[in-house]
């Protein structure tokens, strides 16, 4: 709960103070091009995943059809392997009906062996043949198949490329700042615009060394807003302690105005709306 009370401006009231400030994201162009759409402005609320622009993707998408026709193209050259051995399965498979044929002619007497002899030795002959045959064709169909997978990973570049092309916003939050216009042409990791996550605020604030054996994380502290004579209160939540002391950084007050070493805290708190990124407050542990 939050409401107005009146600022005494006591330097004892307070334990430290600081100033508010947000999670921010400088959301960068990650392709080259020109900027087709960009449909935001200053001010606005976006949802996390929005798609809120493109950048020109023509280029890209003709070169994925292009890749594309030349894998059809590939299958197309693929031999068939199975129709293009029937051929010589089914001599074999004559050869050996035969065989066994002058085989049993020859078990009674009707025929001779030099036949039968013949009739092996052409089944060897054409069984090499089907050998060699299913080895080209599964050499020439292998290097299709490789030629394939390749086109098939430059397709997937492509793929990702256009999906880079499209603007997509991180996170949920608020534009606080437009760097470019529809129209204009951009490079990958040029800004394109910042946002920030307006709902949770932290108030950056330093303590002296005396102090911390006073917080923890997680612990609940009260937050003072200043806005002109009045100031609003507003329930905090420690959420960072510094491990590192470091000078106190001027303009900053402590409770112990003689420290020169402090430690950077940070405290979470929900804004209701008012608070804005730069704003000066105040905590009470």
């Amino acid at each position: 709960m939050t409401g107005f009370i009146s600022c005494s401006r006591n330097k004892e009231d307070i334990d430290a103070t600081g100033a508010f400030e947000a999670t921010e994201i400088l959301v960068s162009s990650e392709t080259n091009g020109k900027i087709m759409e960009l449909n935001i402005k200053e001010g606005d609320r976006l949802e996390a995943g929005a798609v809120v622009g493109y950048v020109d993707s023509t280029q890209l998408y003709l070169k994925k059809m292009q890749l594309m026709a030349g894998l059809r193209s590939v299958d197309y050259r693929k031999p068939d392997i199975r129709k293009q051995i029937a051929v010589l399965e089914q001599q074999i498979a004559t050869a050996r009906t035969e065989q066994q044929r002058m085989e049993n002619l020859v078990k009674a007497n009707a025929g001779n062996q030099k036949q039968v002899d013949d009739i092996v030795n052409n089944i060897a002959y054409l069984q090499k043949q089907l050998d060699a045959q299913y080895s080209t064709l599964s050499k020439t169909t292998g290097g299709a198949d490789a030629e394939a997978e390749g086109i098939l990973y430059q397709i997937m570049q492509l793929d990702d490329q256009l999906q880079k092309s499209r603007i997509v916003n991180p996170q949920t939050g608020t534009v606080l700042t437009k760097y470019a216009e529809p129209g204009e042409i951009t490079s990958a990791g040029k800004p394109l615009y910042k946002i920030a996550d307006v709902d949770l605020f932290y108030l950056r604030a330093y303590i002296t060394a005396d102090q911390l054996s006073q917080l923890k994380l997680g612990q609940t502290v009260r937050v003072f807003a200043d806005f002109g004579d009045d100031r609003r209160e507003y329930p905090g939540t420690i959420t960072w302690i510094s491990d590192k002391s470091e000078f106190t950084p001027k303009g900053i007050q402590t409770k112990d105005e003689r420290a020169n070493l402090v430690y950077a805290i940070k405290i979470g708190v929900k804004n209701d709306g008012y608070l804005k990124i730069g704003q000066y407050g105040e905590t009470k542990f």
